[in-house]
């Protein structure tokens, strides 16, 4: 690619990513001033030095936590050039140095983020929509009883258009972004050059003389100021489907400039009007552009709230390929481009858990003081996470590492610490909706290995198996069976309820592991390993990364390289299926068993899961006493 070429690639991705990437950041303007000089609770009260003091708050939180912090330092610490909290964590992980408590430290911490992470993005779509549609109560109160109404309607909507995937979803959702921060940035324009001493926020002082003169005042209020940075870790998140470049192109290009001009022109306004108070982001607009700018305010907080749907689908997927969650129903939207996911399960609960917070909160102020807590746990994970990629990969010293990462996580736990005043006015929410996620999460993981402990008393190696059972007197059918086991060592259950009912064995029978990789692709010519065990038997290896969709009857087209060939129409595919039956016993409580049994239950079945043709699939079912 030429160097011309390779700049048109990166301008058409940065104009992309604005849609994606800083849809839910590009939205805050809409309650972020709203709510700091607003709140209910504890309003800041509208003086020239609290305005200042808050805007330089808001200009210094948008340069070091997304600018220095995510653009400059996390976005490096990419997984393959996936990025989130789950591929921070298989980065981690993939570390051979992080062992034993360590290790399972990150763990947890990663479980624990992602569920976060999960708690707070059910907010985003709720608050940004809400918050656009609130415009129509400005333009005329006739709308106010129309406002929950009007917004279900649109969220009921996107979900529901969901199943037609990414692409065709958003096809312009660059362009329409792009619109929005040009917006912004003239609204702000406007504001600021009738009123341009605001212009002295831009220096730390007004900030720390905010926080000096009413230091009670000053901590609460930055729990309204994190509303500006919440986007940040969706920033991170998403940052797989573009790369860095664009991303970094877009943010300091257009996305950075035009939030803080609409920031600060919301500054001057207030300066001017303080009853503007009452939502100074729309009534910074002349007349005119009133209700087309709720329309372009809608549409962008829709494209939001489509990023964060998409960042849910994308870590859950990573989660079922690490072995962190059952398997769910996965359907890939776009032959081209494998992120492009659709999961209904995950899609339909998020719409009810969405529609019950706008019922229950009503109005995006109300929502704000839910929002914001549970991300704050995330980037606080992050940062962890991130010093230990510095040290251990990026080849950081201690004396480098431990300040700049010292403070940063001392900067997320002043914003957490700001955050925990909100929950008991909302921000219980979020944390109770992580925390049964994250007890979801746990529970799998730990009811798969105490599964597979029992299952390993019971088992019979293979190297025992094999001579015992190839004499003259087996009874030898056409064609091959192929007998999916995750213990490569092991005798699979199936095989042994198939020789004990059916009597016979196959000409050729594969052994097939499939192993998730902490990476997030695997090349197709590095996929399979086939290792040659008798003239019969065969162990096969298939490898995945926690990205790539499970199709195993495609991996397995490349076993005839290495000396396996498969006559598609003759291959049967034998399946163990355990029936999990909970009963009271010390490894694990009797309900989270339960819980376990029940997750067993609903899962997908692995047939389906990894994409068997279903006329050609055989399961075998197994009782297991936990």
């Amino acid at each position: 690619m030429s160097h011309e070429e390779q700049k048109d690639s990166t301008a058409v991705l940065a104009l992309a990513a604005l849609g994606v990437v800083y849809g839910d950041i590009g939205t805050s303007p809409l309650y972020a001033i709203k709510e700091v000089f607003g709140n209910a609770h504890h309003p800041v009260p509208i003086t020239p030095e609290n305005v200042l003091g808050i805007l330089s708050l808001v200009f210094w939180s948008l340069i070091v936590v997304v600018s220095f912090k995510y653009v400059a330092l996390i976005l490096r610490a990419d997984n393959k050039g996936e990025g989130g909290i789950m591929a921070l964590m298989a980065r981690v992980l993939a570390d051979q140095g992080i062992t034993g408590r360590t290790r399972q430290a990150v763990i947890l911490l990663g479980l624990f983020g992602a569920a976060l992470f999960y708690g707070d993005g059910l907010i985003t779509p709720a608050i940004s929509v809400l918050s656009a549609v609130e415009g129509l109560e400005v333009a005329t109160p006739v709308f106010a009883p129309y406002i929950v109404p009007i917004t279900l309607g649109i969220l009921v909507a996107l979900f529901w258009i969901q199943r037609h995937g990414t692409a065709k979803v958003g096809a312009s959702f660059g362009p329409i972004t792009c619109v929005w921060f040009f917006a912004l940035g003239a609204l702000g324009v406007a504001q600021i050059l009738r009123h341009p001493s605001v212009l002295a926020a831009l220096w730390p002082g007004p900030a720390l003389a905010f926080l000096v003169a009413d230091p009670h005042l000053g901590f609460l209020a930055m729990g309204s100021v994190f509303l500006v940075v919440t986007g940040a870790e969706a920033l991170y998140a998403d940052m797989g489907h573009f790369g860095r470049r664009p991303i970094r192109l877009a943010w300091f290009g257009l996305v950075l400039p035009a939030l803080l001009l609409n920031y600060f022109g919301q500054g001057a306004l207030l300066l001017a009007d303080p009853a503007a108070v009452k939502n100074p982001f729309y009534l910074m607009a002349p007349d005119w552009f009133l209700l087309p700018l709720v329309g372009l305010a809608t549409a962008a907080t829709v494209i939001a709230s489509q990023a964060v749907i998409t960042g849910v689908y994308s870590i859950t997927q990573q989660a079922i390929q690490l072995g962190y969650a059952p398997r769910m129903e996965l359907l890939h939207t776009s032959g081209s481009q494998m992120g492009q996911i659709y999961m209904p399960g995950v899609n339909w609960l998020m719409l009810l858990g969405v529609i019950a917070l706008v019922l229950a909160f009503k109005s995006s102020t109300n929502l704000a003081a839910a929002y914001g807590i549970a991300v704050t746990g995330t980037m606080i994970i992050t940062s962890l996470f991130a010093y230990l990629v510095a040290r251990r990969q990026w080849g950081w010293r201690k004396r480098l590492a431990l300040p700049v990462f010292g403070a940063l996580l001392v900067l997320d736990l002043a914003f957490l610490g700001a955050n925990s005043t909100k929950i008991l006015d909302g921000g219980w929410f979020p944390l109770v909706f992580g925390g049964a996620i994250y007890l979801l999460l746990t529970t799998w993981k730990a009811g798969r290995e105490l599964l597979q402990e029992k299952l390993d008393t019971q088992a019979l190696l293979l190297k025992d198996f094999i001579p015992a059972i190839e004499t003259p007197d087996t009874i030898n059918v056409p064609g091959t069976a192929v007998f999916m086991t995750p213990y490569p060592e092991h005798v699979p259950h199936a095989l042994l309820h198939n020789l004990k009912h059916n009597k016979v064995l196959h000409q050729q029978v594969a052994l097939v592991t499939v192993t998730v990789e902490s990476v997030p692709r695997v090349p197709s010519a590095q996929r399979v390993v086939v290792e040659r065990l008798t003239h019969r038997f065969y162990r096969v290896h298939i490898h995945f990364g926690f990205m790539d969709p499970p199709d195993v009857p495609a991996a397995l087209e490349w076993c005839g390289e290495q000396g396996l060939d498969m006559e598609p129409m003759t291959t049967s595919f034998f399946l163990g299926r355990e029936t999990v039956v909970p009963r009271v016993g010390a490894a694990m409580p009797y309900w989270r068993k339960a819980l376990f049994s029940g997750l067993c239950r609903n899962a997908r079945t692995a047939a389906d899961f990894f994409g068997l043709p279903p006329n050609q699939v055989v399961e075998l079912g197994t009782r297991v006493t936990l």
